[in-house]
């Protein structure tokens, strides 16, 4: 399942299902399918999110997909490097600062 966010600040953002729900989790403590972040209640969603990055790149918890630390991963040379969670939210935070900026809801479903 795709997870579509919208917003009039900024371009769509399209994320897969267990991506979405990992930074809605941080963002707002729940994961729901349908919703909407309030332009007055931005500041707090930024905040939130880039709190619980932090803390999971300082604990280790960068790869929440597979569930493995990066010394316990396979690291055969086919294998790709899973993708830290810090740089999937980039487009994420981006796109929050974005809507803080021009005062605008953002608003998501799948």
């Amino acid at each position: 399942m795709l997870f579509k966010f919208k917003s009039k600040a900024a371009s769509d953002l399209i994320m897969l299902e267990p991506d979405a729900r990992a930074l809605l989790l941080m963002m707002l403590g729940n994961d729901p399918v349908k919703g909407i972040v309030l332009a007055h209640d931005l500041p707090a969603t930024i905040a939130r999110l880039e709190s619980a990055l932090a803390e999971a790149s300082a604990n280790g918890r960068e790869h929440p997909q597979n569930g493995l630390s990066p010394e316990n991963q396979d690291t055969d040379a086919e294998s790709p490097l899973p993708v830290p969670l810090g740089q999937r939210a980039a487009p994420m935070l981006q796109m929050l600062k974005r809507c803080l900026a021009e005062k605008s809801d953002l608003v998501w479903g799948v």
